[in-house]
């Protein structure tokens, strides 16, 4: 587990102390980048930073019409 910054620790704690590891990508995933930074009130490059620092991969996928994807989860 990555060590905490005190803003890191704050955005947890606001967010009901779920794990950053788990909120910034369902937040991603919801509202894009720009978005979910605005949303924490940290700077997009601070966000960069933190799913790096907790090894969260951030892909874009382009689809054609009538393509899927599936995201499986490993335990």
């Amino acid at each position: 587990m990555a060590r905490r910054t005190k803003l890191m620790e704050k955005v947890e704690r606001d967010h009901n102390g779920q794990p950053l590891e788990r909120l910034l990508p369902q937040m991603i995933n919801d509202q894009g980048l720009t978005a979910t930074a605005t949303a924490l009130g940290v700077s997009k490059a601070t966000l960069g930073y933190w799913l790096l620092k907790l090894g969260i991969n951030v892909h874009r996928v382009a689809l054609a019409p009538g393509e899927t994807l599936e995201v499986k989860r490993s335990s």
